[in-house]
């Protein structure tokens, strides 16, 4: 049976036939009675060939970055090096304990203290704390950092107003409200922020303002020097959302551009894996003034030796267990070492050519709303699908059926039925060639099959309102769900 003809509901391995049941298991010596089994475990009788075909099926229906291109707008999903996958698997990586003496994990410290300093390099923030768990986790960290900051300043009573550009990550707000911050968003002119708007904005109340350049329509924020003097001349913080990163590696950085604290996507920028709910990394950088703050401990070198530093009274604390994702660290710089410093340039400048090339090509099909030249990832509307009946989201699920993943769709909101496309530097132009092709097979399909697409995956179009509020996480749901 082919892939394509499974489906994710047929019968699995617990639906075969019943175990061999046998007798009770001889009683182990020291066991207590009360912890012991009354019968044997009731293994499924199965060749390994069964079980061979089941797992492999089910891998079938899996899309990874692997298999094919993730086309996802700000996700920046590029491949992860086997290299990188090997190095990270090594015992003296693997198995090492965050709690270990010091003395055991020289070069694990080593380690974060040289990726550290790489780090502070590109950012041009030289404070850097690999901690946060995630790009939402080292926005909230940033977050807590202004508190702290507004707090010693004795501000923090009339500082409680973050200002957000409405081409925000939806993380943005959230992570300010977290923080016990108020948000107001500052409209766009032309996909970037109008700079009038913000200089309405600003004022006594301003905690900071937090922006990613370049933007999620794919713009470079030009204004920026004048952004950054607005805010600080009205007494906040400029923070950079990195995860847009990717299109300015070793051209331009944050701390060139006047911001005063930055999270970076270890897994979107520097090729670690990414999804899935995790793991992740969202790197932490600051200005030397807010160095103080980042949270504990500090790795720092006395002499040859590495050691935890937890002697810090200005510091937000600890924010996660150990000292941050090791495994995800080592891959990133494993990433670093192998690309130098021209690498990096060149790995933007390839990110930005995917970028415009493949928008000129779509752009044939669907209008582009914004100026042509973009950085890393561009912008399309589907309004004039509308006229047929059709939104973006039967686009997306068509392309699943050209055996592609969809880009990200309905964001940015200040574009009607956005589709925000990102191709990172790790794609070829054959590939790129081949989306396009399976885009305008999509784009010019009948209403009739975008509106029943997906019809060639092992799952249909489902109702997602439904998938939502009525999970079924657990095969048992799904036995129930087939025979009630």
């Amino acid at each position: 049976m082919s892939f394509r003809q499974a489906r994710w509901d047929e019968p699995l391995i617990w639906e075969l036939r019943p175990p061999t049941e046998e007798a009770p298991p001889e009683p182990i010596p020291g066991i207590p009675e009360r912890m012991r089994r009354r019968r044997r475990l009731a293994w499924p009788e199965l060749s390994e060939l069964e079980v061979v075909r089941h797992y492999t099926r089910l891998s079938q229906m899996n899309f990874g970055i692997d298999t094919s291109a993730y086309p996802l707008g700000s996700c920046t999903m590029k491949y992860n090096p086997k290299i990188s996958e090997k190095l990270a698997r090594l015992p003296g990586a693997q198995e090492v304990h965050p709690y270990q003496p010091e003395d055991t994990v020289q070069g694990s410290l080593e380690l974060i203290w040289r990726l550290e300093r790489a780090l502070a390099k590109i950012t041009g923030l030289p404070e850097i704390s690999l901690q946060p768990a995630a790009g939402a986790h080292g926005e909230f960290a940033a977050l807590l950092i202004i508190r702290a900051y507004l707090k010693g300043r004795g501000e923090l009573d009339r500082r409680t107003e973050i200002l957000l550009p409405d081409t925000a990550h939806g993380t943005n707000p959230a992570s300010a409200a977290m923080a016990g911050f108020t948000t107001r968003e500052i409209a766009s002119k032309d996909g970037c922020v109008d700079l009038e708007a913000l200089r309405a904005a600003v004022g006594p109340t301003t905690a900071g303002f937090m922006l990613t350049n370049p933007n999620t329509a794919g713009l470079f924020e030009s204004e920026i020097p004048e952004i950054a003097r607005t805010v600080h001349g009205a007494g906040g913080l400029l923070y950079y959302d990195g995860a847009n990163l990717n299109a300015i590696l070793g051209v331009t950085n944050p701390g060139r551009m006047g911001f005063d604290l930055a999270h970076l996507n270890l897994h979107k920028t520097f090729a670690t894996p990414h999804g899935g709910g995790g793991p992740g990394a969202g790197v932490l950088a600051v200005t030397a003034e807010l160095g103080r703050f980042l949270p504990v401990p500090r790795v720092v070198k006395s002499g040859r030796k590495f050691h935890f530093e937890y002697d810090r009274p200005d510091s937000i604390g600890k924010i996660k267990t150990a000292y941050g994702n090791f495994g995800l660290d080592l891959r990133a710089y494993a990433f670093l070492l192998s690309h130098g410093e021209e690498g990096m340039r060149q790995i933007s400048r390839r990110a930005v050519l995917n970028a415009n090339y493949l928008g000129k090509k779509l752009g044939e099909y669907l209008p582009r709303p914004f100026r042509a030249l973009v950085k890393h990832e561009f912008l399309l509307s589907g309004t004039p699908l509308k006229a047929q009946g059709v939104r973006t989201l039967d686009l997306a699920k068509r392309l699943l059926d050209e055996g592609v993943h969809a880009p990200t769709i309905y964001f940015p909101s200040l574009v009607d039925e956005a589709l925000m496309i990102e191709m990172p530097e790790t794609e070829s132009v054959r590939e790129l060639d081949a989306f396009a092709d399976a885009f305008r097979r999509a784009v010019t399909d009948t209403p009739e099959n975008l509106h029943a697409a997906p019809q060639h995956l092992s799952v249909g179009r489902v109702d997602e309102v439904k998938a939502a509020r009525d999970l079924r996480l657990s095969w048992k749901d799904l036995r129930e769900q087939r025979t009630g």
